[in-house]
């Protein structure tokens, strides 16, 4: 097990056999002074750690929901730089440092745009623990895994269900933090119900790696999260969490965010629960 804050987060709760749970949001939906909002009250809700989403025009993965909370974000202004000046002073306020673990979700061009020494330099002095780049071939992560571990920066692959087994073994030769486990092939979005060959792949992982698996895409609803129990080390929500900040802009900042807490809440409380 990886000794990174990441790998910490997963070690404390698995003598107890609970799983972590990591919401996903999308910076700068609906301004970047809310992304810190959010982060903060996800915190307290008890998360153990937050995938921050670094809006991109061109979709990877992503989803109808959080296609359109990327667009919404990239209308405001929001950039990397911008990001990682937000971030750094919310890491910077009184306990700032006891916040959960954060994760970067991001783009390749994004990395690439700013060079990747100066991205990653960047993200770890704002806080970032980790780093999923969706469009990074897992199984040839060339020399950002490298400079990520230099800046003490976990690089968290992601494993599809149609991934061979021969594949998967060269993805898990460079893995760092944990694994996302996609749920199902496709992209992002809820979905009503997990697929029965996750169940043959979770644990055909789990023989092949000590490190945390984690599930995403896909995960929307307390039942689902209670389904991989035994299998999976961690769950991962964003659409149904994101879906809640469509109406943001008409609504009272305050009411919204009360839905958030709600929702992470009873999702957190799933994933707790043995």
């Amino acid at each position: 097990m990886t000794g990174s804050r990441i790998g910490e987060a997963f070690k404390r709760l698995k003598p107890a056999g609970r799983m972590a749970f990591m919401p996903f949001i999308t910076a700068g939906d609906p301004s970047l002074d809310a992304t810190a909002d959010l982060i903060r009250a996800l915190a307290e809700t008890g998360v153990d750690l937050i995938e921050v989403g670094f809006p991109y025009s061109d979709p990877i993965a992503d989803g109808p929901v959080i296609q359109a909370s990327y667009t919404r974000a990239l209308a405001r202004g929001c950039t990397a730089e911008k990001l990682f000046a937000t971030v750094g002073r919310l890491t910077a306020e009184p306990g700032g440092d006891k916040l959960p673990p954060l994760v970067a979700m991001c783009a390749m061009a994004i990395v690439h745009r700013l060079g990747a020494e100066r991205f990653l330099r960047q993200a770890r002095a704002a806080g970032f623990s980790g780093l999923i780049v969706p469009d990074l071939p897992g199984d040839a992560p060339g020399d950002l895994a490298r400079q990520a571990a230099a800046e003490g920066i976990d690089l968290i692959p992601l494993i599809a269900p149609t991934t061979s087994r021969e594949r998967a073994r060269r993805i898990l030769a460079n893995a760092q933090g944990f694994l996302y486990c996609i749920s199902s092939a496709g992209t992002t979005g809820v979905r009503d119900a997990l697929p029965p060959e996750l169940r043959a792949q979770l644990s055909w992982l789990r023989t092949e790696t000590p490190l945390p698996l984690a599930v995403g895409f896909g995960i929307s609803r307390p039942e689902q999260i209670v389904e991989l129990r035994g299998l999976a080390d961690g769950a991962i929500v964003g659409s149904a969490l994101v879906r809640l900040l469509e109406s943001a802009s008409d609504r009272e900042w305050s009411a919204v965010l009360g839905e958030v807490r709600r929702l992470s809440e009873r999702l957190c409380a799933s994933a707790h629960a043995v």
